[in-house]
């Protein structure tokens, strides 16, 4: 059986700890046979190097990162396979500049994720503060069409967390919107896969990313899905694997996905 794990950070983008390797030795320790490092993208659009310390690494260390991976690549080839990935922000103004950026490295797969609408980060725990329904509507609205377009970009082979506005706002899972299963669609469409994300757990929701009502949808609309635990901690590596592995079965699905030098590999669940 291939165990995998496609989603972690580490020091470098300032809110997680730990170096790669205390990731890749834990991926072994957890029996994995493959791990991605998948730490946050620079900000690219920023005109300085490094625009918020605390969530990713300035533009200047991105080589290095690059680099380290691609080392311990093959360090530990024998043992464990080492992918190349990122977890690269999505702003549609700035898609080409990160598009242009990523052809200069081997990725072997690029996760886009959300994790900004109108400029506010969407864990700001005081953003739904006062909204009225057909505001929190539209900010709903909002954040699905940015998925929407991160789908279409053409840059990403996976989407991340795309249900996580709900991280420290649990009641966002229930406003009534049709975006969900229009951006689905589009997923599907696109040819892109969803990841799931057991970081939630860690966050106000708790549970994943995205919901098991989503995960069904997912299922209908022809979906492919991953796994990532987005630790940020070593120790969470791989974090509810096998739970994730037997909820999409028992949900209908009957593989889950990959991606190695950017061709999907599919698993038998």
């Amino acid at each position: 059986m291939t165990k995998f794990d496609l989603h972690m950070h580490h020091e470098r983008c300032g809110h997680a700890q730990g170096v790669i390797r205390d990731y890749i030795e834990s991926a072994i320790n957890r029996g994995l046979s493959v791990v991605g490092i998948s730490d946050h993208s620079p900000f690219f659009g920023s005109a300085v190097d490094h625009e918020y310390p605390t969530i990713a690494m300035p533009k200047s260390e991105f080589p290095n990162y690059i680099e380290e991976v691609l080392r311990l690549q093959e360090e530990y080839k024998d043992k464990i396979d080492v992918l190349l990935g990122v977890e690269s922000d999505f702003f549609p103004q700035y898609a080409d500049l990160y598009r242009n950026v990523y052809a200069q490295y081997p990725f072997d797969y690029i996760i886009g994720s959300v994790h900004w609408t109108d400029g506010v980060s969407i864990f700001h725990k005081g953003r739904w503060d006062g909204l009225t329904h057909e505001v929190q509507v539209s900010h709903k609205n909002i954040y699905y069409d940015l998925i929407s377009q991160s789908a279409r970009s053409g840059i990403f082979q996976i989407l991340g967390h795309i249900d996580a506005m709900k991280g420290f706002y649990p009641e966002f899972s229930d406003i009534p919107t049709a975006a969900v299963d229009t951006t689905l669609q589009v997923i599907a469409e696109c040819g892109v896969a969803i990841e799931i994300n057991t970081s939630g757990k860690t966050k106000d929701c708790g549970g994943w990313y995205p919901s098991d009502s989503i995960l069904e949808r997912a299922l209908f609309y022809g979906v492919d899905v991953t796994f990532g635990s987005d630790a940020h901690i070593p120790e969470r590596v791989a974090d509810d694997w096998d739970q994730v592995s037997h909820k999409l079965k028992e949900i209908g699905f009957k593989h889950w996905v990959y991606y190695k030098k950017k061709q999907m590999q599919k698993v038998l669940l």
